[in-house]
């Protein structure tokens, strides 16, 4: 099966603009996340997917300077823009990965490859469904095929913009999968969504001499012994933009 990680960028966030090209150890945020990217085992190849808003330019620059896999689309249906992307690249089996994880963890992208494959009848495996592992760590793997049926039947807003909860939320269509870690660190936060985010990352890596090649496990020990590291930005929700999407809904 070929295996295309897209990665889902753009630089019009509302609560960080053009956070993906933000510095992070000498080099922009989304450098850090490819390279990470690059160590996973099973991919064939890896394609950041865009908008076409001119506010993307930029990015679009920056990757083509770097030799980098890019597709344009739909800035807010990020649905058609995955399932366009991955047709353009033939994928059969698609890692989905949000740019805003630069710690993003190849062993955990192998773990879910892995997953994927040695299972029968799965159509999606992930760490999110019953989250465990540490926001920004999340992975998800599934199939062309089911990709193809949500981009086909999903008619919400929120599953539009958020690509697979039409594939999660629907056992009866769809083989499910979740792999868990033990603690549940669940309530800690590596993404970067907020300033707060990106000091908490910053200093997190200082921390560890900026070696962006450091494993979660390490990370991991280093906020247990330094628990004010996570409190730095404890302050969202797990999920806040779904959960913000389905909030809009509810109430029309």
């Amino acid at each position: 099966m070929k295996t295309v990680a897209i990665v889902q960028a753009r630089m019009g966030s509302s609560r960080l603009p053009g956070k993906v090209l933000a510095n992070l150890c000498g080099q922009p945020m989304l450098a850090v996340l490819l390279h990470r990217l690059s160590l996973a085992i099973g991919l064939d190849e890896i394609v950041v997917a865009t908008t076409n808003a001119q506010t993307d330019n930029v990015l679009v620059d920056w990757l083509i300077s770097n030799n980098v896999a890019f597709f344009r689309g739909s800035e807010s249906d990020v649905l058609e823009r995955f399932w366009s992307c991955a047709k353009k690249y033939k994928a059969e089996l698609v890692v989905r990965i949000t740019a805003d994880d630069p710690l993003k963890d190849p062993k955990i992208v192998t773990k879910a490859i892995d997953e994927f494959k040695s299972r029968i009848n799965v159509d999606y495996v992930s760490n999110t469904i019953h989250p465990t592992y540490p926001e920004g760590l999340d992975v998800e793997v599934f199939s062309f095929s089911a990709l193809d049926l949500a981009y086909r039947e999903s008619r919400l807003i929120s599953e539009r913009e958020h690509v697979t909860p039409y594939i999660w939320k629907n056992p009866d269509k769809f083989g499910l999968y979740c792999f868990k870690m033990k603690p549940d660190l669940s309530h800690w936060r590596w993404t970067v969504d907020k300033p707060e985010d990106l000091i908490f990352i910053k200093k997190v890596l200082a921390l560890l001499n900026n070696n962006i090649d450091v494993g979660y496990e390490e990370i991991i020990d280093l906020i247990q012994r330094n628990p004010e590291l996570a409190r730095i930005n404890s302050n969202t929700v797990r999920n806040e933009g779904y959960l913000n999407t389905i909030s809009k809904e509810n109430k029309k």
